[in-house]
């Protein structure tokens, strides 16, 4: 194999050098201070199955990571409302951090405006911020 031109590490610290990060407690200030709002959504690009082992932030979207910029294009086929422009603050977690901020990086090129939980979903729970449960709330779903 080839060497690569760029490794992950240094793409993720490439995009972190550009976007806005939250550290955990500016995130859970955030979360308590617009609890029941939609003017602040949290999105977790996390796998299906790590929501289901390990929880989620309280009232989070869940958005694959893999379908995330068709999610967010309103010319996709598969844009979800969620994303339509307005007055919403987004904030993108994964697992550690790594995740979301390519995520946010590339959703910066596109032009979508969005923040991302630096430390992602394992500082927010060291941090002491809300988590749910699958079944927690049957109408959110896993």
């Amino acid at each position: 194999m080839a060497p690569l031109k760029i490794s992950s590490a240094q793409m993720v610290a490439d995009a972190r050098a550009r976007i806005e990060e939250l550290a955990c407690d500016t995130a859970i200030a955030l979360h308590h201070s617009q609890a029941g709002s939609a003017e602040v959504v949290f999105v977790d690009l996390r796998d299906v199955r790590e929501r289901q082992r390990t929880g989620y932030i309280s009232g989070s979207f869940h958005c694959p990571r893999g379908m995330l910029e068709f999610w967010v294009d309103p010319e996709s086929p598969y844009f979800k409302t969620i994303f339509a422009a307005g007055d919403k603050r987004f904030v993108f977690y994964c697992a550690s951090g790594w995740r979301s901020a390519l995520s946010v990086a590339l959703l910066q090129d596109m032009g979508f405006e969005a923040a991302h939980l630096r430390d992602g979903f394992s500082g927010w729970t060291k941090a002491g911020g809300p988590v749910e449960m699958p079944g927690d709330d049957p109408e959110r779903g896993a």
